[in-house]
C-alpha cells in the first residue's frame, strides 16, 4: 500500500471514530446533529446560499435539504427567503444563533480523540502525534504556497 493509500484509508476512519455526534449552542438554545452542524458550516449570515446549491454541495436532493433547513429554521438557526430577483429561488442565511452554533461546532469530539489516544501505548501516542504534526505542517506549507494538487514526486 502506498503512502497516499495509507493516508486516504486512515484519515476517514479516524474522523469517523472521533467526529462530534451533536453540537450544543453555547447560549443554551438548542442542539443540532453533526449533519446539521455541517450544513450550518456551509452558510453565512450576510451572503445568502441557494437551497439548490447547498443540496448539490452536500450531495443530497433539494427536498432533503429543504427538510433539514426547515428543522434548522424552526430551531432559529437559519432564515430562508425568496430571492427578490427570482422568486423560484430560496436563499438561506444564518441567524445570530446559527453563527454562534457554527462557531462552536468542532468536527472532532475531544473526548473521542482522548479515548482513541488513551487506547495507545505511550510510545505509540508519541509516534502518532509526531506523524500527524509532520503531515499537518506539510499541509500548511502546501496551502501557503498554493501548490497545485498534482505533484510529480516526493521532495528531497
Amino acid at each position: 500500500m502506498s503512502d497516499v493509500d495509507v493516508v486516504l484509508s486512515a484519515l476517514p476512519r479516524i474522523l469517523q471514530a472521533c467526529r462530534a455526534r451533536d453540537v450544543t449552542d453555547p447560549a443554551g438554545s438548542g442542539v443540532v446533529s453533526a449533519h446539521q452542524a455541517r450544513i450550518l458550516s456551509c452558510l453565512d449570515a450576510v451572503d445568502p446560499t441557494m437551497v439548490t446549491e447547498l443540496a448539490d454541495f452536500m450531495g443530497v436532493t433539494p427536498s432533503t435539504m429543504s427538510l433539514n433547513l426547515k428543522r434548522l429554521r424552526e430551531a432559529g438557526f437559519v432564515t430562508a427567503e425568496r430571492d427578490p430577483a427570482d422568486r423560484r429561488v430560496k436563499d438561506v442565511r444564518l441567524t445570530e444563533a446559527g453563527v454562534r452554533m457554527r462557531e462552536s461546532a468542532a468536527e472532532l469530539d475531544r473526548s473521542r480523540v482522548e479515548a482513541v489516544l488513551h487506547a495507545l501505548r505511550p510510545d505509540e501516542r508519541t509516534i502518532a502525534s509526531r506523524g500527524l504534526t509532520v503531515l499537518a505542517e506539510s499541509a500548511d506549507r502546501l496551502a501557503a504556497a498554493a501548490v497545485p494538487s498534482t505533484v510529480e514526486g516526493p521532495r528531497d
